[in-house]
């Protein structure tokens, strides 16, 4: 068809007597044609203004169908210039209410919005759909407001898909509040409705919340139930919290509803076992799935590694190979991260060559990083240093350089943590955690000088740590604690029960590390600050209300200190009870005075 195009259109100027037949043809040919290459149809663009062949007055279906054309055929950010310039020359041949939405289908962002209001300033204002669909695009919440405000104006309100748009638009562009306004004021609320409210508050690190909708999408009087994207939202949810006990119970749900067989709920549900430490159950459900695609394996593999089992992700990638799905990029980046969590050096190099040589896939900045994390482990800091600034193929992102920054802790490489910190303010990426661990970097070899200058300059550039908080999941209810915390309805029961694990550790042999506090204090103000960090007090709860034959699990929004890593060691072991904690970085799995990650994280 584009040859016939060709041949018809890039001909010499029709007559004008031959116009009428030529602008129909060209109508007919312009709407039947597929998307063509760029430089093909700005040639084709070329032509049509010099014949005047879009101007003619028999033309205007023609110039609807080319702007239509122009729209399929080019980028987004190129295609706008050409049909606001045509909309200019001919402003009497606008597109139909149907072709305007096909135009907006294909531009993306701002210039949908622009198209869109260039064409009603011209007369064409389109229909509730093509609100709905510049919504979709729509990232900026002043455009948000300002299409909803003609929502408002032109009546559309009572229309359910244009007000699950605006809940969607508001959600992407962070105002969760204004989204729930507009759920709320929905007459009718169908399931997808619902979906769009879940990920507006999982989006908005509004998980809780998330999570409370299930229930009331349960309850009936709603007239929508949880489907199968329901419940993929939700277990990302509990993934996201560690809500081992409400992830079981949409699980539960999604069998009875018929939903149980899904290959993507039964992705989300190994994901979220591993995400909570339960690798057996994980690998249970993994091993039930009849048809495995590569992200099952993917999801299982790195569900492994996460939680230190190094080996038995590198025995479910081999066994991978044999079933017949291929690895792709994320595959690999689970395997990488099992060698280096487990410090296996030489399977980590050898996995590397064989995703570039043997699966022909280019490295990507995760990969790089696993191979950073896997030398640093290793001591090789300065070699790590050179792969990054060096060999590496791909500009290096600020997690590659916060992960040298940690093996620089971990071993106490001063100068080389130094020149991390630099690159990352190259970057202008550094935080306060980065500062955090240069912090530690200097303690760890007890140079306090190098402690206050660091702690001056975050004074003077106005950088603030982030709080530690440990969440801790009870019958479906989340409990969160920050250190010294005297929130907690049973902040009583909780500080006498962790004084009294004090007590214990103390006779086993546990002395607070006052490096991990980075307070100007004496020693005893530093060991006290210590006592009540937010792990201390979730173990402390956690042990009141836990049976003894279950693991603890919390999760933490940071990297665990030195001093709370060594306490729940001796915790693990003076009270025989497997404590999980998932922190940013990694799972660690404590038991009888040991660390699945072998002190290194």
């Amino acid at each position: 068809m584009a040859s016939h195009l060709t041949r018809a259109l890039l001909s010499s100027p029709p007559s004008s007597a031959a116009a009428a037949a030529t602008a129909s043809a060209a109508a007919a040919l312009l709407s039947s044609t597929s998307p063509l290459p760029a430089a093909r149809f700005l040639q084709l663009h070329a032509h049509l203004l010099r014949t005047g062949l879009l101007l003619l007055p028999l033309a205007p279906t023609a110039a609807s169908a080319f702007l239509s054309l122009a729209a399929a055929s080019l980028p987004s950010h190129r295609a706008l210039p050409v049909l606001l310039h045509h909309l200019a020359l001919a402003p009497e041949t606008l597109p139909s209410t149907f072709r305007l939405n096909a135009i907006l289908r294909s531009l993306r962002g701002p210039d949908a919005l622009r198209f869109l209001r260039r064409a009603r300033e011209l007369g064409r204002r389109g229909n509730a759909f093509s609100l709905s669909i510049v919504l979709g695009h729509c990232r900026a919440l002043a455009h948000a407001r300002q299409l909803h405000a003609n929502v408002v104006a032109e009546g559309h309100s009572p229309d359910a898909l244009l007000a699950t748009s605006l809940v969607s638009s508001y959600a992407a562009c962070g105002d969760g509040d204004s989204a729930r306004k507009v759920f709320d004021e929905m007459p009718v609320r169908d399931t997808i409705a619902w979906n769009v409210l879940i990920t507006c508050y999982t989006r908005n690190r509004r998980t809780k919340d998330a999570l409370k909708l299930f229930d009331a999408m349960r309850g009936g009087e709603n007239g929508a139930e949880p489907d199968d994207v329901t419940c993929i939202l939700l277990l990302q949810a509990c993934t996201s919290l560690g809500a081992l006990d409400f992830g079981e119970k949409v699980w539960e749900y999604a069998v009875d509803h018929g939903y149980g067989g899904e290959l993507k709920v039964r992705n989300s549900l190994i994901t979220m076992y591993t995400k909570c430490g339960c690798v057996d159950k994980a690998y249970q459900v993994f091993c039930e799935t009849p048809k495995k695609s590569v992200v099952t394996w993917s999801a299982m593999i790195s569900g492994l590694a996460s939680n230190g089992f190094g080996k038995d992700a590198i025995s479910a990638f081999e066994e991978m190979g044999r079933s017949g799905v291929a690895p792709d990029e994320q595959t690999f980046t689970g395997v990488l991260s099992a060698c280096s969590h487990s410090g296996l050096v030489d399977e980590g190099f050898k996995f590397f060559d064989i995703m570039c040589y043997e699966y022909q896939l280019k490295p990507n900045v995760h990969h790089y990083g696993c191979m950073v994390d896997l030398m640093g482990r290793a001591g090789l800091l300065d070699q790590a240093y050179e792969l990054v600034v060096k060999d590496m193929r791909v500009a290096p992102d600020a997690t590659i350089w916060r992960t040298l920054l940690g093996a620089c802790r971990i071993h106490g490489h001063i100068d080389l943590g130094e020149r991390v910190i630099n690159h990352l303010i190259e970057l202008k990426a550094q935080q306060a955690g980065d500062y955090v661990l240069l912090l530690n970097t200097y303690a760890a070899v007890e140079d306090w000088g190098k402690v206050a200058e660091v702690r001056k300059l975050m004074k003077e550039k106005g950088i603030q740590t982030t709080p530690g908080c440990t969440t801790v999941e009870l019958n479906g209810e989340i409990h969160e604690f920050i250190a010294a915390d005297a929130s907690h309805p049973r902040k009583a029961e909780i500080y006498e029960k962790l004084d009294e694990i004090n007590k214990h550790l103390r006779i086993a042999g546990y002395v607070p590390n006052v490096s991990s506090e980075l307070h100007d204090l004496d020693s005893e103000g530093k060991e006290c600050a210590l006592a009540y960090h937010s792990e201390k007090l979730a173990i402390a709860f956690a042990l009141l209300v836990t049976p003894q034959h279950r693991p603890i699990r919390l999760a933490k929004n940071l990297r665990v200190c030195v001093d709370c890593h060594n306490f729940t060691k001796v915790f693990s072991g003076v009270y025989h009870r497997l404590v999980i904690v998932r922190d940013r970085t990694r799972f660690h799995h404590f038991k009888e005075f040991q660390c699945s990650c072998n002190d290194y994280w």
